[in-house]
């Protein structure tokens, strides 16, 4: 079985950290560099993302078995795990499989619910981008400004570029994401009793107040927390108080 891809920062209790859906271990670095002054931080690249091996399969069963292994690997054992958007899906997931595993869990900006997909037009043009390559990192953003307007959520994407011999190439495995888009959307989720931390973005609207009844059910051990002046992407948005909600919790 390939082993996913991961950036090791610090020493300590072991905290694994998920991106999120189009993401990357990258886009957690400057977090995780504070991370690493308390404990071993692993930011890691999920299947078909980041430089971790592509995958035909792909589901929450399926990088449930890639984080199996990978802690069997680094013989990791009593784990803080903290996802976010997809990431913090598959938290859960893994969480109420393996509460035996799991210390603490904290869950960013997303609920245990499915989804209604918002990503077409992205993925249309990051399947543009796929086709036929970029031929600078300017020629991509005018590119994909053609589906996607926000300037915010571009460069956020455009993170998956990187330079080959013969030109750019996305890091990320874009056709089987977008064939297998309904499997990161839907819901399916058992119970987990340890602590638990639910991050929500105040300006974002992945959880909702009536959320939060579904929210104890699965997670009875749980807070829910709002970080203000933040939407979904709350980690970069302000950075200072998502960092205390997490070092709160984990003290």
């Amino acid at each position: 079985m390939s082993l996913l891809h991961s950036q090791i920062l610090g020493t300590g209790k072991p905290l694994l950290v998920l991106h999120g859906f189009l993401g990357m271990s990258d886009n957690w670095r400057t977090m995780g560099r504070q991370w690493a002054a308390r404990f071993e931080v692993h930011l890691i690249d999920l299947r078909n993302h980041g430089r971790s091996f592509h995958s035909d399969a792909f589901s929450y069963a399926d990088m449930e078995a890639d984080l199996t292994a990978y802690c069997d690997h680094h013989q990791l054992q009593r784990v803080v795990v903290l996802g976010h958007s997809m990431g913090g899906k598959l938290a859960m997931h893994y969480a109420s499989s393996n509460p035996e595993q799991v210390e603490k869990l904290i869950v960013a900006d997303i609920a245990p619910k499915a989804y209604t997909s918002n990503h077409d037009q992205i993925l249309k043009g990051l399947m543009d981008l796929n086709t036929f390559p970029p031929e600078s990192r300017i020629d991509a953003d005018q590119r994909l400004s053609n589906f996607v307007n926000d300037q915010t959520t571009r460069s956020f994407l455009l993170k998956n570029l990187y330079r080959k011999s013969d030109g750019y190439g996305l890091r990320i495995n874009v056709r089987v994401l977008k064939e297998k888009l309904a499997e990161v959307m839907k819901a399916s989720f058992g119970n987990y009793y340890g602590p638990t931390l639910f991050l929500s973005g105040e300006n974002s609207n992945y959880i909702l107040v009536e959320d939060h009844i579904k929210i104890k059910n699965h997670f009875p051990n749980s807070k829910i927390k709002v970080i203000s002046k933040a939407g979904h992407w709350l980690h970069t948005e302000n950075p200072i108080a998502f960092e205390a909600a997490v070092m709160n919790f984990l003290k």
